[in-house]
């Protein structure tokens, strides 16, 4: 059953002309969004905030204990 799913998108992307061109446009959006603006957007913010990984729980803890209290 999932041999026959397969070959039924696999035979269909095949026979398509302009799909290949969207799912292409549709692979490159996804790795600016995820690798690149990742890399420039996104970082690591507990590594400001404590140098081992118990530094960085204990930042955690206190921030989600403090957001109870407000």
């Amino acid at each position: 059953m999932i041999r026959k799913i397969f070959n039924f998108y696999k035979e269909g992307f095949l026979s398509m002309k302009v799909g290949k061109k969207l799912w292409l446009i549709i692979g490159i959006k996804l790795i600016i969004m995820f690798a690149i603006l990742k890399l420039f957007f996104f970082q690591d913010f507990l590594s400001t905030k404590g140098k081992t990984q118990q530094d960085k729980g204990d930042y955690v803890l206190e921030q989600l204990t403090n957001l109870n209290n407000k």
